[in-house]
């Protein structure tokens, strides 16, 4: 695997239209977040069940000395709003997937993003730690609860989870894995995570007098 930015060829194609069910009542809302180029758009894209709404444009001269391109050329488009997918959970209830923007000029749009978010994704690219400070303190500030998923390039540092915590000076409380965002299984075993922290956070807080 040299890249984890969307490829054709590794994600499976949703249908064009899955209309939404006809009793759903409730819509759940989760936040892909993350620095430039980490693979949010391709997480959304293999999880989504539609055909996700992508705001992906192509890079241009024009972005030189503002967005930092990749060395290696390999990724020539960028989200410029924000991407969306849906995931129908039963009858009743969907959830919601919205990738945020990595790049820092976009950064205003995530205060909006994160208004009603029942939680976030952290994605990670060991290449590039610190461009996940800034996801992590915004989550923080607005007491959103969130994962950290390491999306795992072949040319990245083989950091082990615990470094890539203690980097990211994350408590032991919130849930860090690796994942591939190209890979539906992967994505969706990053989504249970976080709806298992969700839950547990959940419990956390009915047990407290």
């Amino acid at each position: 695997m040299d890249s984890k930015t969307s490829d054709p060829a590794e994600i499976s194609a949703p249908p064009a239209r899955t209309p939404l069910g006809q009793t759903v009542d409730t819509g759940l809302k989760i936040v892909v977040v993350g620095g430039f180029g980490v693979g949010k758009t391709t997480l959304v894209g293999s999880v989504s069940e539609i055909r996700p709404l992508s705001t992906e444009e192509i890079m241009t001269q024009a972005g030189v000395g503002i967005d930092e391109l990749p060395e290696d050329g390999r990724k020539v488009t960028t989200t410029v709003a924000f991407d969306f997918g849906r995931i129908t959970l039963n009858d009743h209830m969907v959830l919601y997937l919205f990738g945020a923007p990595g790049q820092e000029r976009f950064w205003f749009l995530w205060d909006r993003l994160f208004s009603g978010t029942l939680g976030a994704v952290v994605l990670v690219d060991t290449r590039k730690l610190a461009d996940s400070w800034y996801a992590i303190d915004r989550l923080e500030h607005h007491r959103t609860p969130f994962v950290v998923a390491v999306n795992r390039f072949d040319d990245a540092p083989r950091h082990s989870l615990e470094q890539i915590r203690k980097a990211l000076s994350l408590g032991d409380d919130i849930p860090v894995i690796d994942c591939d965002a190209r890979r539906t299984p992967s994505g969706k075993d990053v989504l249970v995570t976080l709806v298992n922290h969700l839950y547990e956070l959940s419990l956390a807080r009915e047990m407290t007098p």
